[in-house]
C-alpha cells in the first residue's frame, strides 16, 4: 500500500466545490489586492489566536521579518533563537543584520530549552524568537520571565502551531506577536505562499501593515521604506474555507498521533523507536509527527521501498550550514539539536490517514526491526 507523507488531494477533495466557487467569486469580482477576503481572514484568523489584530502578508517569511523590522531590530543587535527550526527563522534575522544566538533544545520537544536562554542574553540582545515546532508550543512562561527581566520583545515563530495552546493561551497571543505560515502543507494552508502576524499592540500591526505596501499609507506616499508582501485575495478565500476546518482536522492529527502511540506499544516497539511526548498544559496540533528512531537513515530508506512516506526535519541544524558559519560556532555546541537531527522522522498523520494507512505504516517500521527484507 502507498501511504504518502502528505495527502493534500484527500483534502481538497472535501472542500472542491466550495473552493472553487470561492475563487471564483475573487475572479468575478477582480479585486484582487486588498480586498474584502483579506480583512475578513484578517478578523478570523485574530480572533481564532485570542489577539486584537491580524495582518496577512505574503508568507511566513516575511511575516518574521515584517515583525523584526517592525521592532528596529537590526545591525549589532541579537536575536537568540534555536538552531532546529527551518531556515527562514534564523535567515530572516540575518537579512535585518541582527546576530543570531543559538540555544539548544528541549529533548523531549524540540523547542527551545528556557533555562539555557538567560545565559545568551547580552547587552545587544533585543529579542528572543522562540519556535513552536512540529505543533506544540514552547514553555513560554519561563521565556516571558526572562524578556521582562531584561526589556526584550519576543517573537512567536509560529508557522507549524496555529491555534495550538499553552495553558489555554493560543499560539502567538503571548508575547509581542506570532507569525503563521499559510504554506500548502501546514495545517492550515493555501493554494501558494502566505502567512499572517498577530498582535494586539496597534502600533507593531500598524508597522506591519505599513512595511507590506511599501511603506505607504496612501498610495505613492512613503513614510518608511517597506517591500511589496501583500497576502493575495485569491489566498486569503481559499483560506476562509478552510479555516473553519481547522480544528476538525487538528483533532483528526491528534487521534492519528494517539492511535500511533498505542500501536507502536502493542507491536513492542517503544525499545526502539520514541514516539512525540506532550507535554501538561499543551495542545498539540501535530503538524508533523516525529519520532526519534535507532537507525533512522535505513528505516527511512526501508519505508521508501515499501511505498511509505517520510520526511526528515531537519537534517543539518543551523549552526552547522555552511551560511552560518562566520558566526563561530562549533558542530558540537548544541549536541541536543545534533542528535535530533540526526535521529528524528517526521511520519503521514494528516486526518484523512485511514487507520489501513496508518496500520501499514506501523506494520513496515516493526518488518525493519525484526530484520525483515
Amino acid at each position: 500500500m502507498q501511504v504518502p507523507l502528505l495527502d493534500l488531494k484527500a483534502q481538497y477533495a472535501t472542500i472542491k466545490d466550495e473552493v472553487l466557487a470561492a475563487v471564483a467569486e475573487v475572479l468575478e469580482s477582480q479585486r484582487c489586492i486588498g480586498g474584502p477576503k483579506v480583512e475578513e481572514l484578517e478578523t478570523q484568523i485574530a480572533q481564532a489566536s485570542d489577539c486584537k489584530y491580524a495582518v496577512g502578508v505574503s508568507s511566513g517569511t516575511d511575516a518574521l521579518l515584517s515583525c523584526l523590522m517592525s521592532l528596529q531590530i537590526g545591525p549589532g543587535d541579537e536575536v537568540i533563537t534555536t538552531p532546529f527550526t527551518f531556515f527562514a527563522t534564523v535567515g530572516c534575522i540575518a537579512r535585518v543584520g541582527a546576530r543570531p544566538v543559538f540555544v539548544d533544545i528541549d529533548p523531549k520537544t524540540y523547542n527551545i530549552d528556557p533555562d539555557l536562554i538567560e545565559a545568551a542574553v547580552s547587552k545587544k540582545t533585543k529579542a528572543i524568537m522562540p519556535v513552536h515546532l512540529f505543533g506544540q508550543m514552547a514553555e513560554m512562561d519561563p521565556i516571558m520571565d526572562v524578556a521582562d527581566r531584561y526589556n526584550l520583545a519576543v517573537i512567536e515563530d509560529a508557522a507549524q502551531s496555529i491555534t495550538s495552546t499553552y495553558k489555554d493561551k493560543k499560539a502567538g497571543s503571548i508575547g509581542a506577536a506570532g507569525c503563521f505560515s499559510f504554506f500548502p502543507s501546514k495545517n492550515l494552508g493555501g493554494a501558494g505562499d502566505g502567512g499572517m502576524v498577530v498582535t494586539s499592540d496597534p502600533g507593531l500591526a500598524d508597522r506591519v501593515r505599513l512595511l507590506r505596501g511599501h511603506g505607504a499609507h496612501a498610495r505613492y506616499f512613503h513614510d518608511i521604506v517597506g517591500f511589496n508582501s501583500r497576502l493575495d485575495e485569491l489566498q486569503a478565500a481559499v483560506l476562509r474555507v478552510k479555516l473553519p476546518c481547522l480544528d476538525r482536522w487538528s483533532e483528526g492529527r491528534r487521534r492519528n498521533a494517539a492511535a500511533y502511540g498505542e500501536e507502536f506499544r502493542a507491536a513492542g516497539l517503544l525499545g526502539v523507536l520514541q514516539p512525540p511526548e506532550v507535554l501538561p498544559g499543551r495542545s498539540h496540533i501535530f503538524h508533523q509527527y516525529v519520532i526519534r528512531a535507532e537507525r533512522r537513515d535505513e528505516l527511512q530508506a526501508f519505508l521508501r521501498v515499501g511505498g511509505i512516506g517520510s520526511e526528515v526535519y531537519y537534517p543539518v541544524p543551523l549552526h552547522e550550514q555552511e551560511c552560518f558559519r562566520g558566526l563561530g560556532y562549533g558542530a558540537d555546541d548544541f549536541p541536543r539539536s545534533r542528535a535530533a537531527s540526526r535521529s528524528t522522522l517526521a511520519l503521514p498523520v494528516y486526518p484523512e490517514l485511514s487507520a489501513q494507512q496508518r496500520r501499514c505504516v506501523v506494520d513496515r517500521i516493526a518488518r525493519f526491526y525484526r530484520g525483515a527484507a
